[in-house]
């Protein structure tokens, strides 16, 4: 479990194929600012939202293998040189300084603006028909593993646009920074809409 408050931005140094080209690959991140003293083999780190397993660290980077699976349905994760959010796994004690993230990407929207607004950005993204009924105004969601805040949501024929007004501090410390119009993200929706649906739906 996360909180969606990125830690760090870490970078994909190496990229090494597990097996066959429909096999997973293993990658070695860089981690940056991210202190992985109390990290350990087998520990949770979301990699650009996505929760990842160490399988081998060392004092500045970590290894994670990244199944084919992952790697077809998100962003960021197979590219070297590729700058990545990095967050490490929730403790009892932490701080929920966003919200519940549970680190499994539930699909990808498509950047349809992101413009500076003043002092901050907006930030619109379109996501898929079956994400945008779990976005509401106010609500949280998790774009490339940082938690923010929505504030406009408009069905249309093609999905349903969200709206986010990106703080400086967020633009400056995150991945988002380098956000353009047709970029695409991984996106999560908030935990709770799920069990609201679910509980909606159940005869």
């Amino acid at each position: 479990m996360f909180t969606g408050i990125v830690a760090a931005v870490g970078r994909i140094e190496k990229v090494t194929p597990l097996g066959a080209e429909d096999a997973g690959v293993r990658l070695t991140v860089a981690a940056g600012s991210l202190d992985l003293a109390d990290v350990e083999l087998g520990d949770s780190i979301a990699i650009q939202g996505a929760c990842m397993t160490v399988v081998q660290k060392s004092a500045a980077a970590f290894d994670v293998d990244v199944s084919r699976e992952s790697l077809n349905k998100t962003v960021g994760l197979g590219d070297a040189g590729a700058d990545v959010n990095l967050e490490k796994a929730l403790r009892a004690h932490d701080r929920l300084g966003g919200h519940l993230v549970s680190g499994h990407v539930d699909g990808l929207g498509l950047v349809s603006k992101f413009e500076p607004v003043g002092e901050s950005h907006e930030l619109r993204i379109v996501a898929p028909k079956d994400i945008g009924k779990y976005l509401a105004y106010k609500g949280s969601v998790t774009v490339n593993g940082v938690s923010l805040t929505v504030n406009s949501v408009s069905d249309r024929a093609d999905g349903c646009e969200f709206s986010i007004n990106l703080i400086p501090h967020t633009v400056e410390v995150t991945t988002l920074n380098a956000l353009k119009t047709g970029t695409k993200v991984n996106l999560e929706i908030d935990l709770i809409a799920r069990y609201v649906e679910r509980m909606m739906s159940a005869s």
